[in-house]
């Protein structure tokens, strides 16, 4: 599967208007539009999976650039995401003193009184 970035449609666009859209040249196998968190309104981009990189060359040739509504679309292969892990959050001035494992910790004997 090939993901391609779509952008620049008119906010009031849903998902089945872009698959119908972006069908015509090839299998959409997953599409999410981006919203605001809060707001849940349409940014004007989206994300596509395409079935095969053929399928998706043929939706960029033909659709980027290309008007719809009052406005121009763009249309790319996505960039893969870095496979970077989060850095650690931080908890402000509070530090966290982690403990040993229970197979980590030294036993001592308890004594008898």
């Amino acid at each position: 599967m090939v993901k391609i970035f779509l952008g620049g449609f008119p906010l009031d666009t849903n998902e089945l208007e872009l698959v119908q859209l972006v069908s015509l040249y090839g299998q959409v196998e997953t599409i999410k539009i981006v919203r605001d968190k809060q707001t849940r309104k349409c940014k004007g981009y989206a994300f596509l999976e395409m079935k095969d990189r053929a399928a998706a060359d043929a939706v960029i040739d033909a659709l980027d650039g290309s008007a719809m509504g009052e406005r121009e679309l763009k249309v790319s292969i996505a960039p893969d995401k870095p496979a970077t892990s989060a850095p650690p959050r931080s908890l402000g001035s509070f530090v966290k003193v982690r403990r040993p494992s229970d197979d980590q910790r030294i036993k001592r004997p308890r004594k008898l009184t």
